[in-house]
């Protein structure tokens, strides 16, 4: 596939999901929503005080991988830092919720699931237009 066609494709799932994170970050900042998840699910699991720290790092990194894919550089790093925190989120938050985010259940992992399937689609697609994606680019953060 040509540089240019594989920035093509890659921008049909970057800017939707730079959206998503956007949506789920920054009203969250601005609406209280930064205590809540620390209040609701970071002090319970023990990481009181520094929750609230944790609490603005996972809203600020999702900010940057959004920047990330819309600009379409440092994806390597963006994708496996949110891939990081959608893991944890899955363990620690969904799981004990199920499979369904709605419809049969409500919480669940196959949001997060989905999410870190396209990240990792963007890995091994080349992210930047690589021609050839190679078993090493899973090892290779730049």
């Amino acid at each position: 596939m040509k540089p240019k066609r594989m920035k093509a494709n890659t921008l049909l799932l970057r800017i939707p999901l730079a959206i998503i994170l956007l949506m789920h970050s920054i009203p969250g900042m601005l609406n209280g929503g930064v205590t809540q998840f620390r209040t609701m699910f970071l002090d319970p699991l023990g990481f009181a005080p520094l929750g609230i720290y944790l609490a603005w790092f996972i809203k600020l990194s999702h900010v940057g991988a959004a920047i990330a894919l819309i600009l379409n550089k440092y994806l390597r790093p963006a994708a496996w830092g949110t891939i990081f925190v959608l893991f944890v989120g899955i363990i620690t938050v969904h799981l004990e919720s199920g499979w369904f985010v709605v419809g049969g259940g409500s919480n669940g992992v196959e949001y997060n699931f989905l999410l870190i399937f396209v990240w990792l689609y963007l890995i091994f697609s080349g992210g930047r237009g690589q021609q050839k994606p190679t078993y090493r680019s899973f090892f290779t953060l730049w």
